[in-house]
């Protein structure tokens, strides 16, 4: 209340949030009226490098311009396989030699920054060693480059997954994914090589058609074609950042989200068993970047994931949230 009569940011840490099902939970603090709710753990570190981005995007650096006037880093991390080409990109796009590039697998063995500017924004990206199966990691520097990576997701707005368009997509890929959506992450899936393909009619259909197949968790996300070693893609690849970044940070009006979800109940109820009608009575959206929603139910117990899912898709397509995870959440009132 302090912060918001003095006109200065503030930032609310929800401690001992030590594993997942507490993280769910944080919701309930939105109440008090900050932006940003974070959850943590300080004593197992859960939520720091958020916590510490958060901070950051409120802080001018030394000689900006002040921080109400300055747009925040869009952070992005390149994320995928060994030898995907994720230094490559990144010298792409930031134009320099940043990362060493070398055609031995695992060169990258750390997070390696570049930074520049697009249409206004500020970019950060970050480019990641290679995740690979934990049971072929054996080297303590790379176990711990592995880990740092898949860290970089908690402290990230957008993830660029990188497949080998040659190579095709692989579990590794999948868990990499699935990882980004529960955090609610932006991700874009980026075939590199595209170059080294045969141009034929229908191949990037193929692919995303394939992607929605073996990835259903992922059927909202872009897929785009790119060779980062001729740099041809990139300026598609920068335009759908801006546009998910966008919607991560898209925040809907109370009232017009519940007329539009009453005309969801009135156009499709929520079903009943034998002896049990559910009711949907109020949304709310609790946060941005991830984008979450709240709904108060009658009952959450059995509450039918297919009618939840039916809900987040007319959200999807009423409110702009086209490329982006979006978490529904019953509650009971």
């Amino acid at each position: 209340e302090l912060a918001a009569q003095l006109g200065v940011p503030g930032i609310l840490a929800v401690n001992k949030a030590d594993h997942e099902g507490l993280e769910q939970q944080v919701w309930e603090f939105h109440s008090f009226g900050f932006s940003d709710v974070v959850p943590i753990s300080a004593t197992h570190g859960r939520g720091c490098d958020r916590l510490l981005s958060a901070i950051e995007r409120r802080i001018p650096q030394a000689g900006e311009i002040p921080a109400e006037a300055a747009a925040p880093y869009i952070r992005v991390s390149i994320l995928g396989k060994p030898n995907t080409g994720k230094s490559t990109l990144l010298n792409a796009l930031t134009d320099s030699d940043s990362s060493i590039v070398s055609d031995i697998p695992g060169t990258t063995r750390d997070v390696v920054e570049g930074r520049f500017s697009y249409h206004d924004k500020v970019f950060q990206i970050l480019d990641t060693a290679g995740i690979r199966r934990k049971s072929k990691v054996e080297e303590n520097i790379e176990y711990y480059s592995v880990n740092r990576a898949i860290g970089t997701i908690d402290s990230t707005d957008v993830v660029l997954l990188l497949i080998d368009a040659i190579e095709g997509l692989s579990d590794q890929d999948k868990k990499i994914a699935d990882l980004a959506v529960k955090k609610g992450r932006g991700i874009i899936i980026v075939l590199n090589k595209w170059d080294l393909l045969p141009r034929t009619p229908n191949t990037l259909e193929a692919y995303r058609d394939r992607i929605s197949f073996v990835f259903p968790i992922l059927s909202f996300s872009p897929v785009l074609p790119l060779s980062a070693l001729t740099g041809e893609g990139t300026k598609k690849l920068l335009d759908m950042i801006l546009t998910v970044y966008g919607q991560l940070n898209k925040r809907v009006e109370t009232g017009k989200l519940n007329r539009f979800f009453s005309t969801l109940i009135d156009r499709n109820p929520p079903p009943r068993t034998r002896s049990f009608q559910f009711k949907a009575k109020y949304i709310t959206q609790v946060s941005v970047n991830p984008v979450s929603f709240v709904m108060f139910v009658n009952r959450t117990k059995g509450f039918p994931r297919d009618y939840i899912q039916y809900l987040i898709n007319g959200i999807r397509r009423e409110f702009g949230f086209t490329w982006v995870p979006i978490t529904l959440e019953p509650r009971e009132k």
